[in-house]
């Protein structure tokens, strides 16, 4: 956490000290959902000028889900959207390439509820798993793959999932209808602030795997030709991002006027997104261990079949943007 906040820091210094660019007509249309963790870098990108500053003006457009952000993308009716990279190489193996920037590792958690009896995955046996994201959720194969690893068990057999909308499986979490959930990190910070507690980390099973859980998960994702024509648009919006991950990261301040929109009913809650938001932050978006991605991407295919990542067999280069 030292290193990266350094690293950040140094970098932000650097990126502070130079010259404005001049935004002219330059814009980047990204598609987010409405209340998505990436708007408060955003926010941060544009109240402090971070994106005319680097050449560019952020135009931000709100999308109803996931899926629209996608279909956006495709159709060209927004330049950048904010989803995973094996979302991404699905798009490359099917003959339409997208590349990426790294934008969060953050990745979520297997929680209880704090009285509960279960310790290990074992205990998961003929139990109740609410999963955020369905059945192909990358959180859910890699706790599967670690529960078959420790126990020889499928937990997708010899537990009953439950697939459903985050906020609703956090509801039916708090009020005991679920013995267990995987969620998106946000709002297993918010369940954690109210007493659940984890079973078991996915960047510790990923660890345990044999996987590195430094792998940044989510990025920006754009088409290859919109960045082939406005190579200086990418720059900008990497250097932009950056800035404002330094900000996030040393400056409470920053969070405290974010705070409004961050929908934190109490202090627990803010101060678990803040620290949240924070842990997910790589430490380099212009470096991925492409060997590390390879092997994640390998027991993806493996476990997630064509229904996770469609006819890729590998990660083919391109997937993360180099220039």
């Amino acid at each position: 956490m030292i290193a990266r906040l350094l690293g950040l820091a140094g970098l932000a210094a650097v990126l502070l000290a130079a010259p404005a660019a001049d935004a002219g007509d330059a814009k980047i249309r990204i598609a987010v959902l409405k209340f998505g963790t990436v708007n408060w870098e955003l926010d941060t990108i544009r109240h402090h000028g971070l994106d005319t500053k680097n050449g560019f003006m952020l135009d931000i457009v709100e999308a109803a889900n996931k899926d629209a952000t996608a279909v956006m993308l495709q159709a060209g009716e927004a330049d950048v959207i904010v989803t995973d990279w094996v979302w991404v190489a699905r798009q490359r193996a099917d003959g339409r390439m997208m590349s990426l920037i790294p934008f969060s590792r953050s990745v979520g958690a297997l929680l209880v509820p704090k009285d509960s009896p279960v310790r290990t995955l074992a205990d998961l046996k003929g139990k109740k798993i609410g999963v955020a994201g369905g059945p192909v959720d990358k959180s859910w194969i890699l706790i599967r793959a670690l529960a078959t690893k420790r126990h020889g068990i499928d937990l997708a057999r010899e537990a009953e999932p439950v697939f459903g909308a985050p906020p609703l499986l956090m509801q039916k979490a708090l009020s005991g209808e679920l013995d267990a959930v995987i969620n998106f990190w946000h709002f297993n910070a918010k369940m954690m602030a109210k007493g659940m507690r984890p079973v078991i980390d996915v960047a510790d099973a990923a660890a345990e795997l044999g996987l590195d859980p430094d792998t940044p998960l989510l990025g920006f994702v754009f088409r290859d030709e919109w960045a082939a024509a406005n190579p200086k648009l990418v720059a900008g919006l990497r250097a932009a991002s950056t800035e404002a991950k330094a900000m996030l990261m040393t400056s409470d301040a920053e969070w405290d006027r974010l705070r409004p929109q961050m929908n934190a009913d109490d202090d627990a809650t803010f101060a678990a997104l803040r620290s949240g938001f924070r842990s997910g932050i790589p430490a380099d978006t212009a470096r991925v261990d492409l060997d590390a991605a390879q092997r994640m991407f390998k027991m993806l295919v493996e476990l997630g079949g064509t229904d996770l990542v469609g006819d890729a067999k590998e990660l083919t280069p391109g997937v993360f943007y180099t220039n």
